[in-house]
């Protein structure tokens, strides 16, 4: 395989949250170019393509999240959350967007969902605030008690019952969450009857079939499965859901005529598009590939599709006969079969259980690997279109993806492994996968390498404190380094993430410095480091790298640091991508020589 240009691995559009009218005549997807977005209007049989939402532009979600836009009820309009906050409508036919709300642009509406009657506006507040507008009057009216420090993914049934996903700090939403609702018209919320003894679990996605039974992902049995009412539509040991990082999953829909119902499933990473009947839970694969933001109305389902040999496409399937139309393609080239390699499963024996990983081999690596950890933690790297993985293979790198325990993707149990064990058990897990690799053959010791982002960040730069030799150097792009500033200075959305994560403080203070790899710079001396952080983080404080590096370097290592000031927590500029690519490959050219020795 020639060598992928780094150029052919950025730029291209995001595709998200496609949605077909009603009757399935008609299609709407969110597609992002360049940081600005706007929604795409399909009609079938027709090459033309017009564009909605383009002032003011919309705030479009990314990957298989969502929550940006909806249809009114007559599909005559649409109703999406603009760059400004608020929330806006347009007609399908274009001309002017009318504003219905003023709260923004500090406070950001998300989740739109119309009632059937098209009258109410059901919305969510900076994910902590339940609203609703009555279109007839255009007053806007606050539906929940406040009683849920987090708010998420409203939907309105055809009693007007208001249902929505709700959970309370330390937790986050995959650690124990519940559905809240409220009538539309009294505003008296409640919860749904829980068992206080019941295991805390995790519920999302909440709606209601056209039979009046609800609806959500729910992993009480320790997957995350489909639920009909109080029990699984299919009780099965493969997840139907991701964590809820944002809003606007929509990871299963069901046919029209609600006999059915299309799940999109995760099989350790690997994904298949499924549908169950609902009166006996039988199902049958009907795609491969990782789908999402499933919309099924008329004889016609759409979905977003990608996989390690699909670039991220909308995609349409006929529900007759299941055969696949291709909308639109987020890549910006083409990309031959040879160049998108698909990984194989392997399990990573453990001192106390099994790590799961992917790996993707290169041909003639001669021992040449990245170890590569996620985000999140808790999270996980699907077996997606990324063309940074081809970027490597084409370089001769196999790549190791390990899901460390605290990933998501394989049931309950392994997902809530880590807690208050972040630092220590992903950091034993890593170190245990490449050691398997070198065992296995398919890296040598001189030769492997670790790469990790934000909370993958510290995993590796973990791994390398704990066995200095283990790596011939580490590349982290705005990792996390001390958990102590982390757990002060972090967003909102994860300021008591590291309270499950690693522990409550301040009695757990001993425990955040042990773990923080600014506090134990004497362990970088030996392994050379890359470090790129943005100056805008509001994530992970760039000031976390600055301080990190220069202890590393007064400690006698070698730590490179580029803070790129025009960035946040991940690059989005193409120019700053391209320079992220060339800055690792001329690093690594450095410290692992192709003609070096074993």
């Amino acid at each position: 395989m020639e060598p992928i240009a780094a150029e052919r691995c950025i730029g291209g559009a995001d595709l998200t949250e496609p949605r077909l009218t009603p009757d399935g005549a008609l299609l709407v997807y969110a597609r992002s170019t360049g940081g600005v977005a706007s929604l795409v209007v399909h009609r079938f049989g027709d090459p033309a393509e017009e564009q909605l939402a383009v002032w003011p532009a919309l705030r479009a979600g990314r990957g298989m999240g969502g929550g940006a836009w909806t249809f009114t009820a007559d599909a005559q309009s649409v109703i999406y959350v603009a760059a400004d906050g608020n929330l806006w409508q347009q007609s399908i036919h274009g001309g002017a967007a009318s504003s219905l709300t003023d709260h923004g642009p500090d406070r950001s509406a998300s989740g739109p969902c119309v009632s059937d009657e098209g009258r109410y506006v059901v919305f969510v507040l900076e994910l902590a605030e339940v609203h609703v507008v009555d279109l007839s009057t255009g007053r806007t009216t606050r539906l929940d008690d406040g009683s849920a420090d987090f708010c998420m993914d409203p939907f309105v049934d055809a009693t007007g019952t208001v249902r929505w996903m709700a959970w309370n700090v330390p937790d986050m939403a995959w650690d124990a969450s519940r559905i809240q609702y409220c009538n539309v018209d009294s505003a008296l919320p409640a919860g749904l009857p829980m068992d206080a003894t019941r295991t805390p679990s995790c519920v999302q996605q909440p709606r209601e079939l056209p039979n009046g039974m609800p609806i959500s992902v729910r992993d009480d049995r320790g997957w995350l499965n489909v639920w009909i009412g109080d029990a699984p539509l299919v009780d099965e040991p493969f997840e139907h859901a991701g964590p809820s990082w944002g809003p606007g999953q929509r990871s299963y829909d069901w046919s029209p005529d609600g006999r059915f119902i299309a799940v999109a499933r995760n099989e350790a990473g690997f994904g298949r598009l499924c549908i169950f009947e609902c009166a006996t839970g039988h199902g049958r694969e009907v795609a491969r590939g990782v789908h999402g933001q499933l919309s099924w109305q008329g004889h016609r389902l759409s979905a977003i599709r990608t996989g390690a040999g699909a670039p991220t496409q909308v995609v349409v399937y006929d529900t007759d006969t299941w055969e696949r139309e291709v909308i639109a393609i987020g890549a910006a080239s083409e990309w031959s079969p040879d160049e998108l390699v698909e990984p194989e499963l392997v399990e990573i024996p453990a001192s106390d259980g099994v790590v799961h990983a992917r790996l993707y081999r290169a041909h003639d690596s001669n021992g040449r690997m990245i170890v590569w950890l996620h985000g999140g933690p808790t999270d996980q790297w699907t077996v997606s279109f990324m063309p940074r993985i081809s970027y490597w293979l084409s370089r001769g790198w196999s790549i190791l993806v390990p899901d460390h325990r605290g990933s998501t993707g394989h049931g309950r149990a392994y997902q809530q492994a880590l807690r208050s064990r972040w630092g220590e058990l992903d950091v034993a897990d890593t170190l245990a996968a490449a050691q398997f690799a070198r065992e296995a053959g398919w890296s040598a010791r001189g030769r492997t390498v670790v790469f990790g982002s934000s909370a993958g960040g510290f995993t590796a730069l973990g791994a390398i404190a704990a066995d200095p030799g283990c790596f011939a150097a580490g590349v982290v792009l705005y990792p996390v380094s001390d958990l102590l500033e982390l757990a002060e200075r972090s967003h909102r959305f994860e300021r008591h993430y590291t309270d499950s994560l690693v522990g409550p403080l301040p009695e757990s203070v001993e425990k955040y410095r042990q773990r923080s790899p600014a506090y134990h710079a004497g362990h970088f001396a030996s392994t050379p480091l890359l470090i790129l952080h943005g100056e805008l983080d509001a994530v992970v404080p760039v000031r976390q790298s600055r301080v990190f590096a220069q202890r590393v370097r007064t400690a006698g290592g070698d730590a490179e640091l580029h803070v790129y000031p025009d960035e946040g927590h991940g690059f989005r500029q193409p120019a700053n991508q391209l320079d992220e690519y060339r800055r690792a490959e001329d690093f690594l050219a450095r410290q692992v020589p192709v003609a070096s020795r074993l």
